[in-house]
Formats: C-alpha cells, sequence, structure tokens
C-alpha cells in the first residue's frame, strides 16, 4: 500500500484525478504501488512521459467504452466546439477592455493632418459593438436570434472631411497617403470598386463613381480612408471610418477560455459516454441528440469559416475579425441555441437511472 507522505506517490496521485472518481477508488493505490516500485531510488517526480502517459490514460478512461475506436473522435469534436464557442464568449468580454471609441475631439485631430481638409458632419457611435447601429438591448433579442444575427456588428465612427480649396482624385489620395504616413499611420494596400448608376430618380443621367478605400493603423486605432470620386462633374467625397483594434487581453482571454471550455466539453461528454455504455434506457436517444447537436454548432462554422477567409484574403484588414464571427456567431445564434438546448436534453437523459440487470436463477 502507498503511503501518502511520499512525495513521489503524492505526485502520482494527483496525476491520478485524471481518472474517474470509481476508476481511482478501486485501482489508485495498486496503480501507485506498480509506479513506485518501478522507480529507482531518490527520484522526487515523475518523469515527463509518465506524467503524459498517465493523464492520456485518463482522459481516454473517462470516455468508456474500452472498445470503441471512435469514441475519442466524439469527444474531441464536442471538446474543439466546447472550446471555440467559449473562447468566443470570453473574448467578447475582453473587447471591454478596449478604449472607447474616438469622439469628435480625436476625429477632428486624425483629419487636422490632412491639409486643406476641414471635418464635416461626424456620426459617433454608440457602443464598441451595434445591433443596427444601435446599441444591443434586451428588447432586440428576439430580432438577434430570429434571422438578423448578422447585423450584430464592429461600430465604427463615420466623419465626413470637406476639401478647400477642391482637389481631383488622384490629388487627394495622394495628399492623404503621404501626410498619414508622415503622422506614423502603416498603411496598408487601397482597394478599389467601381460602378455606375442614375443621377436622379428618372435615370436621365448616368454617373461613373470610382471608390478607393484606404486601410490604416496607428496604436490602438484602425482608420479607412474613402475616396468617391463622380464622373461626369469631377465631384470627389471625401470620409474617414474610424474604430478600436482587438486590444491586447483578447488573445490570452481566447486561450484561457478555450482551454476550459474543451476541458469541461471533454469531461462532459465522457461523463454522458460511461453513463450510457450499457444497460441504459436512454442510451438510443443520447445518442441520437449528440449527433443533432455536433450538427446544430458545426455546419455554421463549416459554412463561414472558408467565406470568411476568403474575405480577409481577398481585401487587407488591419483587425481581422472577432472570434465569434468565425463560428457563423450570432448569425446563426438560433442554431447554437437549438444545439445547446439538445446537449442539455442528452445530458438530463443521461442522468437518468441505468436498468440493472436481471437477476440470473441457478437451475438445480
Amino acid at each position: 500500500m502507498p503511503t501518502n507522505g511520499d512525495p513521489l506517490a503524492r505526485r502520482y496521485r494527483r496525476l491520478l484525478f485524471c481518472h474517474p472518481r470509481a476508476y481511482r477508488r478501486d485501482r489508485a493505490d495498486e496503480m501507485v504501488g506498480v509506479l513506485l516500485d518501478a522507480a529507482p531510488a531518490g527520484r522526487t517526480r515523475p518523469t515527463a512521459r509518465e506524467a503524459a502517459n498517465l493523464i492520456r490514460h485518463g482522459l481516454r478512461c473517462r470516455l468508456g467504452r474500452p472498445a470503441s475506436r471512435t469514441v475519442g473522435v466524439w469527444a474531441t469534436l464536442a471538446a474543439v466546439a466546447c472550446g471555440l464557442f467559449t473562447a468566443a464568449l470570453t473574448t467578447r468580454g475582453a473587447w471591454e477592455t478596449s478604449r472607447p471609441l474616438p469622439d469628435r475631439a480625436e476625429t477632428a485631430a486624425v483629419v487636422a493632418v490632412l491639409p486643406g481638409h476641414d471635418l464635416g458632419d461626424v456620426d459617433l457611435a454608440p457602443a464598441l459593438f451595434t445591433f443596427y447601429t444601435q446599441r444591443l438591448t434586451a428588447r432586440n433579442i428576439d430580432n438577434l436570434v430570429f434571422g438578423d444575427g448578422g447585423e450584430y456588428q464592429a461600430s465604427s465612427v463615420v466623419a465626413e472631411v470637406t476639401a478647400a480649396p477642391p482637389m481631383s482624385a488622384d490629388e487627394t489620395l495622394a495628399l492623404a497617403q503621404r501626410r498619414l504616413r508622415e503622422t506614423g499611420w502603416q498603411l496598408y494596400e487601397p482597394t478599389v470598386g467601381q460602378y455606375s448608376g442614375c443621377a436622379d430618380k428618372f435615370c436621365s443621367r448616368i454617373t461613373d463613381t470610382t471608390e478607393t478605400a484606404v486601410p490604416a493603423r496607428r496604436g490602438d486605432t484602425e482608420l479607412t480612408l474613402q475616396v468617391r470620386a463622380e464622373s461626369p462633374g469631377d465631384t470627389v467625397q471625401l470620409w474617414l471610418n474610424l474604430r478600436r483594434t482587438t486590444p491586447p487581453a483578447v488573445l490570452p482571454t481566447a486561450v484561457v477560455g478555450g482551454l476550459l471550455g474543451a476541458g469541461l466539453g471533454w469531461l462532459a461528454f465522457g461523463w454522458a459516454s460511461r453513463r450510457t455504455e450499457a444497460s441504459h434506457p436512454a442510451r438510443g436517444a443520447v445518442t441520437v441528440l449528440y449527433a443533432l447537436t455536433m450538427v446544430l454548432w458545426w455546419a455554421p462554422v463549416l459554412l463561414t469559416v472558408p467565406t470568411l477567409l476568403r474575405h480577409h484574403l481577398g481585401e487587407p484588414h488591419p483587425t481581422w475579425h472577432p472570434l465569434w464571427e468565425w463560428l457563423g456567431q450570432p448569425a446563426a445564434l438560433l442554431l447554437f441555441l437549438a444545439g445547446t438546448a439538445t446537449a442539455l436534453l442528452g445530458l438530463a437523459l443521461a442522468a437518468a437511472p441505468r436498468r440493472d440487470p436481471l437477476p440470473t436463477t441457478a437451475v438445480g
């Protein structure tokens, strides 16, 4: 029987916490005894290989079903999904460490670096993230869930910039880019869009419009300079969009939240797997609910990631879209909530009492 006073035995026992409680109760003393017998004299800590093997064996043991070759795959799918969604939730909280969006004074200071330009109308944002340009409130939750979740987006301050005297679009763009670089802004490759449209409601005159967007970044502020030129008439319009970049707290928060969520997801799946391993009345129902949960959770992710990746590769992004948008949220919030409901229902059914095997009667 291993002694609890031995430091090596205590450390072996800590590693055994990866195993289910019933398993530890029945086999912990035996396992620790074997490990102590195999350890050389004077060792006070388990080797890295021993620790890795005990953790790996413990995590696999929590899944039950020793004859199954795929239960680890299903557990991994559940754990990764839980980790991603938990990381997205925690990063939304970490975004609150960002500075408030620029006010009119800060916006005017940015415009001041452009000689010959003045600040016009400024549309200030009420929050870092808005729903239809307004702060998200409890009254909007139903619209957020039922179809309009894609309208929950990072907001920005939009400022109109006036030029005096008037300059051509090329002159305006060249001057703005040069002055921004001189004042410490890091400029990215501009994107250019062209389209034609009606100049009035009767479409008696067609105008050709060229829009050039120049993204830039300085410190924790992201800027997009938009230059619109219309012809005929050579009308030039200039706008600035200002927003905050991803705060430093987001990445460590995502890592910690993701690992915590993945661990809890693995434990929950393992508990339900062991509960329904045999002689359980809801075994089939729990399996179906698990499959439905994975479809509801993973379908938006698999559809969104390729689209958003092409979007990021197609144009420069000083700041990438937040994690929850890569998971299809909150655009597909209804699917996520439905998947959460099926997962909770599956766990509730797994908690039902197991069917005891019928006693055998000896034939005499």
